[in-house]
C-alpha cells in the first residue's frame, strides 16, 4: 500500500477550491431564501395568534359589559323605592340612588321614566324632564314583560345602547327603568392604542371603531381584499402560505383581519393587524445572517492564506513522516490479513462445537418428547392383550389400530424435533386450537384415566384460528397437561382447567390448582425442574416456549392466587374473512 505524494495533497485543496467556494455560495442562498420563508410563516403566525387573542380579548370584554348591564334594569324593576316614587311622585331621592347605581357599574347613564315617558329620575341630572315616549328602549319596555335591548343613533354618527324594563304596580305599567351601556370607553382605548378595530353588527354595519369615519358604515364597503402588489409582495404571499381571505387592504396598507363573534345579537369583533412589522422583522434578521456569513468569510480566507504559507515549510517533513507510515501500513495490513485467517478458523471450529452441542439437545428432547406416544402405546398394547384374551377381537383391532396412529405421530414427533433445529416454517398452516386441545386431550386421554383429576373446558363456539402447525401446538398442551397432572398428584381435590379465547390474540390458558412455584422465570430454561430425579429432565417448557417463538407467540407462566398454576400460550390470531379480502 502507498501513499499519496506530498505534492498530491498539496495541489488537491488549490484544485477543488473553486468548487468550495461555489458550493458555499449556493448554500448561503440557500439558507438566506429558507430562513425568509421559516422567519416570514413564523412572525405570520405569531402575528395572527396575536390578532385572534386581541379579537377574543376584546370581545369577552364587550360581551361582559353587556351581560353585567343587563341584570341591572331586571333587579331596579323590584326596587321598591322606585315603584313608590312613581306612585307617589316624590323623586327627592331617587336620582341620588341612581347616581350611586350609575357610578358602581359603570353605566353611561341610568334614568327613570314615567307612564308618559318624561324623565323623573336620573343620573345625569342634565335629563330631568326630558321626553323620550318615542324612544325605541321606552316602545319596547312597555311591550315586553322583560329586559329589552335597544340601539339608537345620534346626530354624531355614533350609536348608544340601552337595556330597559317596565316597572308595574299589580297589572298597571307605571314607569320604566333604561341603563344606558357605556361601550365608548372600549372605542376610546382602542384609539388610544393606536389599533384598527370595529364592532359590527348583524347587518355588518359597524356601530363601534377607533376610526370614527368609519361608524355606520358597512365593513365590507371599507375593505378589500384584493390589491396589486410588487413581486416582493407576491414572494411574502407565497412564502406565509395563508389563506388570502386572512388579509385585507385598507387604504393601500395590507393587514391581517381577525374576527370574533361577541354572542350577542349576531355582534362580531374585527381587528386588524398591520404586516409591515413582520417584512421589518425578517429584513434584520436576513442582514444579521448576512454579516455572520460575511464574517465567516473574511475568517476563512484568512485561514486560508496562513495555511498555504505553512504548508510550503511542512512539505518536507510530510514527504518523510509519509513514506514511514506506508511502511507501517504495509505491516500492519500483513498482520490483519494473519488475523483474518486466524478468526475464520477460529470461528469454524465455534460452529461445529455449537453443532455437537445442539445434536446432544436433540437428544435428550426426542427421549423426552417420544416417553408420551410410548406410554400411550403401552396402555392400549395391554388393553389389547386383555381383549384378545376374551375374544373381543374388533375392538382389539382398535387398540391396534391406535397404536399405529401413535407409531405415526412419534415419526411426526421426530420429525418435528429435526424441524426445530432447522426452524424450517414450511408446513405453517391456519389452524383451530379448539381442535388442538381436542386432539390433545384425546392423546392425553390413557394417562387421564390412570388419575383422578376433574377436567374443564371452556371452548368458544367459534373458531378461534391461527397460523401454525398443529402437531407443535399439541405438543405445547400435552407438555402443560403433563406438568399439572404431576403438580397434582398430592392434592385432595385435583383440578385442571383448559380455556381458549381470542382477544387481540389467540389465547390457550391451562390453570391448576397445585402448590404453583417458586421461580417462574426459571421454568422456561433448559434442563431446569422441580420434579424429582428420574421423573423430568426439565426440556419440556423449554421446547414449548421456543415453539411459541417460533410461530411468533409467547409462553408464559404465573402463580395463581391464593393457589395453583397459569400457564398462558399466546399466538396471532388468525381473521380467514379479512385476510381472504385483502
Amino acid at each position: 500500500m502507498t501513499a499519496a505524494t506530498p505534492e498530491i495533497q498539496a495541489r488537491r485543496p488549490v484544485r477543488y477550491l473553486p468548487f468550495i467556494f461555489v458550493a458555499s455560495f449556493l448554500v448561503a442562498l440557500l439558507l438566506l431564501w429558507g430562513s425568509y420563508g421559516y422567519f416570514t410563516q413564523r412572525f405570520t403566525e405569531n402575528l395572527r395568534t396575536q390578532a385572534q387573542t386581541r379579537a377574543s380579548l376584546y370581545a369577552g370584554n364587550i360581551k361582559s359589559t353587556l351581560q353585567k348591564h343587563s341584570v341591572v334594569p331586571f333587579l331596579l324593576a323590584q326596587d321598591v323605592t322606585l315603584s313608590s316614587a312613581l306612585q307617589s311622585d316624590d323623586y327627592s331621592s331617587t336620582s341620588q340612588r341612581l347616581i350611586e347605581i350609575s357610578e358602581e357599574i359603570g353605566a353611561a347613564s341610568v334614568f327613570l321614566l314615567d307612564i308618559t315617558g318624561r324623565v323623573v329620575a336620573t343620573s345625569d341630572r342634565r335629563q330631568i324632564g326630558k321626553f323620550f315616549r318615542n324612544e325605541p328602549y321606552f316602545i319596547n319596555a312597555l311591550r315586553n314583560p322583560g329586559t329589552v335591548f335597544s340601539t339608537t343613533s345620534t346626530e354624531q354618527n355614533t350609536y348608544r345602547f340601552f337595556f330597559s324594563q317596565k316597572l308595574r304596580s299589580g297589572p298597571k305599567s307605571i314607569g320604566a327603568v333604561v341603563v344606558e351601556v357605556d361601550l365608548r370607553s372600549q372605542e376610546a382605548l382602542w384609539r388610544q392604542l393606536g389599533l384598527l378595530v370595529a364592532l359590527v353588527n348583524s347587518q355588518g354595519e359597524v356601530q363601534l371603531s377607533s376610526v370614527r369615519q368609519w361608524r355606520r358604515a358597512q365593513l365590507q364597503d371599507l375593505l378589500d381584499t384584493s390589491s396589486t402588489s410588487s413581486t416582493s409582495r407576491r414572494v411574502l404571499d407565497a412564502l406565509q402560505q395563508t389563506p388570502l381571505n386572512d388579509f385585507v387592504f385598507i387604504n393601500g396598507e395590507r393587514l391581517f383581519a381577525a374576527e370574533n363573534p361577541v354572542n350577542f345579537r349576531g355582534w362580531k369583533i374585527n381587528y386588524f393587524a398591520s404586516t409591515q412589522n413582520v417584512a421589518a422583522r425578517v429584513n434584520a434578521i436576513l442582514a444579521l445572517q448576512i454579516m455572520v456569513m460575511a464574517i465567516i468569510a473574511a475568517l476563512l480566507f484568512f485561514y486560508l492564506s496562513r495555511r498555504r504559507a505553512r504548508e510550503s515549510d511542512r512539505l518536507s517533513a510530510e514527504s518523510a513522516e509519509l513514506r514511514a507510515l506506508n511502511t507501517r501500513l504495509s505491516a500492519e495490513v500483513e498482520q490483519r490479513q494473519r488475523a483474518e485467517r486466524n478468526l475464520q478458523s477460529a470461528e469454524q471450529n465455534l460452529e461445529q462445537a455449537s453443532k455437537l452441542a445442539a445434536l446432544g439437545q436433540m437428544s435428550a428432547a426426542v427421549s423426552h418428547e417420544l416417553n408420551q406416544p410410548l406410554a400411550a402405546m403401552r396402555t392400549y398394547l395391554a388393553g389389547a392383550r386383555l381383549l384378545v384374551s376374551r375374544d373381543r377381537l374388533n375392538e382389539a383391532k382398535t387398540s391396534f389400530q391406535r397404536i399405529d396412529d401413535l407409531i405415526a405421530r412419534m415419526g411426526v414427533i421426530t420429525n418435528q424435533l429435526k424441524s426445530y433445529a432447522r426452524k424450517s416454517n414450511d408446513s405453517a398452516s391456519r389452524i383451530d386450537l379448539c381442535d388442538c386441545v381436542n386432539s390433545a386431550m384425546a392423546m392425553m386421554a390413557p394417562q387421564l384415566g390412570k388419575q383422578t383429576v376433574r377436567i374443564v373446558q371452556n371452548l368458544p363456539d367459534t373458531p378461534v384460528q391461527t397460523i401454525g402447525d398443529a402437531v407443535r401446538v399439541e405438543q405445547i398442551i400435552i407438555n402443560l397437561l403433563r406438568n399439572a397432572m404431576d403438580a397434582l398428584k398430592d392434592i385432595p381435590e385435583p383440578r385442571i382447567e383448559i380455556t381458549v379465547s381470542a382477544n387481540g390474540q389467540a389465547r390457550i390458558t391451562v390453570q391448576d390448582n397445585g402448590p404453583g412455584f417458586d421461580d417462574p422465570e426459571a421454568l422456561f430454561e433448559p434442563f431446569y425442574t422441580t420434579k424429582a430425579p428420574g421423573e423430568g429432565v426439565g426440556l419440556g417448557l423449554a421446547i414449548s416456549a421456543g415453539i411459541a417463538s417460533e410461530m411468533g407467540g409467547r409462553l408464559m407462566a404465573q402463580n395463581a392466587t391464593p393457589l395453583g398454576a397459569i400457564f398462558t400460550l399466546e399466538l396471532p390470531l388468525s381473521h380467514p374473512k379479512k385476510e381472504a379480502a385483502e
